[in-house]
């Protein structure tokens, strides 16, 4: 990615120990290397940034005093160098992402800041690894109990599924109520002290209303939950008392109310077990477990298991952090590639792009485009590139620029550019398979005529003046990307003044569990007896008609005045 984006011959990631640098990705290193894909330390252009505990972006290495002897300028060509770093969860530099020029080379600010944004993409990768060796590790040392296998199993199955952290954290409470403690209490505070999640269960469903009353209450009385977390981080470790004398609980908490209703749910001995985070080991919050007067106190197997769930809970919420951030690059990626679109007399133009919904949703490679033509037409382009990464935002960046370039000044019809850009994504290597319709608009007298050509994608639909509503279906012709055609089809349509063509992706009309008939009907319900509406008005609509939205939605509407 950084070979392509960047437009450089050498380009690596690189990961440093003590006295060697190692190559987990590289591209353009010469044939010993690339197949060692280690070298010594001292060789190292990547090593100054660790040194430097900074990027460093070099236009020349032959003039800076403590590079320019370096035996890489002749093994690699590498005269000018650039090099962010790859940090883990404490800051601490692992490696490199690095782009070297064999020629003098003056970095751009976008450059350096995509190398920035594939360096946060791939910082989040190792730690995510790191953190999975150290849960693995965790689960290995649990084996010899089989009840805390159980417990464990399950509560890695409820962190690790498809939904909000609070949520999650919600989850674990009920899977610990019963089965370690008779109730529990989730708090977890962001790093200037503030709570931000406070959940309980009781193991009887009698006490459930109890438990959430006293979540509500804690949440009040936040300076209770601050100090039972500072205690924690105080001591770095697990507290427990095996009895608890109920004036304890009335003395110490800050509101009656909270202090009776802990003491209904039954208070007799109690266990605080620190969330941790798995890399930094920062105490994120605590979990309280209490068990009932008259009940054994906890012993060191369930202080050894509650260890384990807290830094189980404390993987879920970095992990939760690193999926928020490496999302927010990818949607700033996909933003930042988005075209603005421009001002055409007699044609209003209106676009959105959202993404889609769910804890586990990711961004990927829906784009649309609008542009005007020496010959006074307009092109209009929607598409949708395979993949849900921040790869495929940035090839949607690649085939949108050669829609452009190869479309523009150009006369020819939709069909034969679209043929066009098939053997260009093929000749240049590009790895994208996509979904497309390219359409030229052009004024004509007394009505405005649309040439469009469909690969393999949702039909555009016209709203006319009167409200006729007609969905432009054309026999299917496959994605771009998979084999090149020679010939695509190009169909034309005759429009009146007034009407609204509507461009959009599938997460529009598209659902897993039904047919794309249905999310058409749908599409069609809106747009009935709403052909006055300015564009703006019927794109808010539509979208707000998907209940929820399990894929990303790109809408281009074009009102033809």
């Amino acid at each position: 990615m950084v070979e392509r984006l960047v437009d450089v011959p050498v380009a690596a990631v690189t990961v440093i120990t003590a006295d060697r640098q190692f190559f987990p990705g590289q591209v353009g290193l010469p044939e010993d290397l690339a197949a060692s894909r280690e070298m010594p330390l001292s060789l190292s252009l990547s090593r100054h940034v660790l040194e430097e505990g900074a990027a460093l972006i070099i236009p020349d290495v032959r003039e800076v005093p403590y590079m320019r002897d370096n035996q890489s300028i002749r093994d690699l060509g590498a005269i000018a160098f650039a090099g962010v770093p790859l940090t883990d969860s404490d800051g601490l530099i692992l490696g490199t992402i690095a782009a070297m020029d064999q020629e003098p080379r003056v970095w751009t600010p976008s450059e350096i800041a995509l190398l920035d944004q594939l360096a946060e993409v791939c910082s989040s990768e190792l730690r995510l690894r790191i953190e999975r060796e150290i849960a693995e590790e965790a689960r290995r040392h649990a084996e010899s109990a089989h009840d805390q296998i159980s417990l464990l199993g399950e509560l890695t199955e409820t962190l690790s599924a498809p939904m909000a952290l609070d949520e999650s954290l919600g989850r674990l409470g009920q899977l610990v109520a019963g089965r370690l403690a008779d109730w529990c209490l989730v708090a977890l505070a962001e790093a200037n002290g503030r709570v931000r999640h406070v959940s309980a269960a009781h193991s009887a469903p009698a006490y459930a209303q109890d438990a959430a009353r006293l979540a509500e209450l804690a949440v009040s009385a936040e300076p209770d939950l601050k100090a039972l977390i500072l205690k924690v981080q105080r001591t770095g470790g697990l507290i427990r008392r095996d009895a608890v004398d109920p004036s304890l609980l009335r003395d110490n908490l800050v509101t009656a109310e909270l202090a009776s209703t802990a003491e209904r749910l039954g208070f007799g001995s109690f266990l605080i077990a620190p969330i941790t985070a798995p890399v930094t080991r920062r105490i994120l919050g605590a979990l309280l477990l209490v068990n009932a007067p008259g009940k054994p106190p906890f012993g060191e197997a369930e202080e050894q298991t509650a260890t384990e769930i807290g830094r189980r809970a404390g993987l879920a919420v970095d992990n939760s952090r690193l999926y928020r951030n490496q999302r927010h690059v990818a949607e700033v990626l996909q933003q930042s590639m988005l075209p603005d679109l421009p001002h055409i007399p007699g044609i209003d133009m209106y676009a959105r792009y959202l993404p889609a919904q769910g804890a586990n949703a990711e961004v990927g490679g829906d784009w649309y485009d609008a542009f005007a033509q020496p010959d006074d037409s307009v092109m209009l382009a929607v598409g949708d590139v395979s993949g849900h990464d921040i790869e495929a935002a940035a090839t949607m960046g690649q085939v949108r620029n050669l829609v452009r370039g190869d479309a523009y000044g150009r006369q020819d019809d939709p069909g034969p550019l679209l043929a066009q850009l098939d053997r260009a994504l093929h000749g240049l290597g590009v790895p994208a398979a996509a979904t497309a319709v390219l359409a030229r608009v052009r004024r004509e007298a007394g009505h405005y005529h649309v040439a469009f050509a469909n690969a393999g994608h949702p039909p555009p639909i016209l709203l006319t003046p009167d409200g006729t509503i007609d969905v432009w279906w054309a026999p299917p012709e496959p994605l771009l990307g998979l084999l090149p055609r020679e010939a695509r089809t190009t169909h034309h349509r005759d429009v009146p003044p007034g009407s609204t063509l509507l461009l959009y992706t599938d997460g529009l009309v598209e659902h897993p569990a039904r047919l794309i008939d249905e999310g058409i009907a749908r599409i069609r319900g809106v747009l009935q007896g709403n052909a006055a509406l300015p564009p703006e008005e019927l794109c808010s609509r539509l979208i707000d008609s998907t209940s929820r939205r399990t894929d990303d939605i790109a809408l281009l509407a074009v009102c033809l005045r």
